[in-house]
């Protein structure tokens, strides 16, 4: 596989986490949170990260519950992915986020205490989170 560049999003109703990675290496790096209001991104943000990084691919965490059901939130996050491909003109693929916060507030407690746990860094961790999950499936 060529090397490809894919950004990947935790969405939320007031912060959207971004994190841009590479299928070569299958690493992901956090970049900076996008404030939402109500679900609703700053899309000039968004679209400035996208022409940055000129994405392959989007990828958006579909959050659900731990029995794999859907949540109020699941159908937010589906109609975040849906206006990113409509804006955006790029594929957009849904990654499941189960435990992805959890595992992100974990990371970072680890290297940097509590006060690495800002609200912020948190989302954008929990896009990392995604994106490798994301990798994972696609090299299994």
């Amino acid at each position: 596989m060529s090397n490809q560049t894919i950004i990947a999003f935790d969405f939320g109703t007031r912060s959207i986490g971004i994190a841009v990675g590479q299928t070569l290496t299958a690493t992901a790096s956090p970049l900076a949170a996008v404030k939402a209001q109500d679900g609703v991104p700053d899309w000039t943000l968004i679209e400035k990260v996208i022409s940055e990084w000129q994405p392959d691919y989007l990828v958006v965490g579909l959050p659900l519950n731990m029995d794999g059901s859907e949540q109020e939130l699941t159908q937010r996050a589906k109609k975040f992915a849906n206006r990113l491909h409509g804006r955006l003109g790029k594929k957009v693929e849904l990654q499941d986020e189960r435990l992805s916060t959890t595992e992100a507030r974990s990371r970072l407690f680890e290297k940097g205490g509590y006060k690495s746990l800002s609200k912020g860094r948190v989302d954008s961790q929990s896009a990392v989170i995604i994106l490798e999950s994301w990798f994972e499936a696609l090299y299994q």
